[in-house]
């Protein structure tokens, strides 16, 4: 009955966003119209970025949301009414002033035009980026972002061209004067490299054009500024670092015969270096981060990261600018982790919402806090 009940109000949903779900079509033929040539020679002028003043008397609480990835099938509605009920929640506790997410909003078309309208009923400022699956199910990526576009409170650009879908910047002032800038970028879904001669193919990263353009992003509002402006990164997938770290310091696996952890650099050939059993991943145990990240790391990484396939040094990068403090992103549903890697905080946000795959106690929301100094701070908050 549950089953048919929910496959029932999927129809009705699917009828009433018709308009929604055709609106885009005709845009299509002139996609292109609707993102900016961008060149690194260019001048960086002040309304090049969307602006948020902030209030001088409180703090700029953004609330991130990441992969919801309600679906089009018999639990379309029981999904979005768990959604719903965890975002409203998170909304009238944290009073934010903006809302993200960090990408895989929903899977297929009913699911997107739903949370689309949701989000943007809250009457809250927010600001979307692409995951590796939006756009799966849907038409296409354009059809996804031409509905953020559309919404009344959605601050969504299309961004530069053949960088992907979505990248913008938004600056947060106050006073007049950029305090902190939030860059939303695209990580795109798959790719293929050659290299070392050999094919490697996996999940996507930040393009050399895109890091090109932060870098100039980053230059253009420092000198408009007059001084060095703090910023976050809002993306999907995480940086490759997340990986590398995991796998020298995350005690993760587990040796049932030692009643012993072990980091995934320390196995032999995947089994126990100790006494040669196998190895189980030692999902429910707590965070277990050793050697110089006992301190700089908290929070648990319940499934192996999924970064890029290949490094592209975008990390390199921000960490020669010196002006990103803060990455947010998703893509791994079960770990809540924060890795101070060489002062930038690299932070899992928690999953939002029952669809696709979930571990009970890791969903919720992330925010990030922004003083009027410009420093900004992390903090999760479970709802399930």
């Amino acid at each position: 009955m549950d089953v048919l009940m929910g496959i029932f109000q999927l129809i009705m949903a699917f009828f009433l966003a018709i308009p929604q779900i055709l609106g885009p079509v005709p845009a299509l033929i002139k996609e292109d119209s609707f993102f900016h040539e961008w060149s690194e020679n260019q001048a960086y002028t002040e309304d090049y970025a969307v602006v948020i003043e902030k209030d001088p008397t409180e703090d700029f609480v953004i609330l991130n949301l990441a992969d919801v990835q309600i679906s089009d099938d018999e639990n379309y509605y029981s999904e979005y009414e768990y959604a719903k009920a965890m975002i409203n929640r998170l909304v009238e506790e944290q009073q934010p002033d903006l809302i993200t997410l960090t990408g895989d909003n929903a899977w297929d078309t009913v699911s997107y035009v739903t949370l689309v309208n949701f989000i943007d009923s809250l009457g809250i400022p927010w600001a979307p980026v692409m995951g590796n699956h939006d756009g799966q199910g849907c038409i296409n990526e354009f059809w996804c972002g031409y509905l953020f576009y559309e919404a009344e409170n959605c601050l969504w650009e299309f961004g530069p061209k053949d960088m992907g879908y979505g990248n913008y910047i938004i600056n947060i002032t106050e006073n007049g004067e950029v305090i902190h800038t939030l860059f939303m970028m695209d990580t795109h879904d798959d790719g293929e490299w050659t290299v070392d001669g050999k094919t490697v193919s996996g999940y996507d990263h930040l393009w050399e054009n895109q890091i090109k353009w932060y870098e100039w992003a980053v230059k253009g509002i420092e000198e408009k500024a007059g001084r060095p402006v703090e910023s976050s990164l809002f993306i999907h997938i995480p940086v490759f670092e997340v990986k590398e770290v995991w796998y020298e310091f995350y005690e993760g696996h587990h040796c049932a015969a030692c009643n012993k952890n072990f980091t995934k650099a320390q196995l032999k050939d995947g089994r126990c270096p100790v006494c040669a059993d196998e190895i189980t991943y030692a999902e429910k145990d707590e965070s277990r981060w050793t050697g110089e990240y006992a301190d700089k790391a908290t929070g648990v990484l319940h499934e192996t990261p999924c970064p890029g396939a290949v490094d592209n040094h975008f990390t390199d990068k921000m960490l020669e600018l010196g002006s990103t403090k803060n990455v947010l992103f998703g893509h791994d549903h079960v770990c809540n982790a924060s890795i101070n890697y060489q002062g930038i905080q690299l932070t899992y946000s928690l999953k939002l919402g029952c669809g696709a795959y979930y571990e009970e106690g890791l969903m919720g929301g992330t925010t990030l806090t922004i003083g009027s100094d410009g420093s900004a701070q992390y903090e999760h908050h479970y709802c399930g």
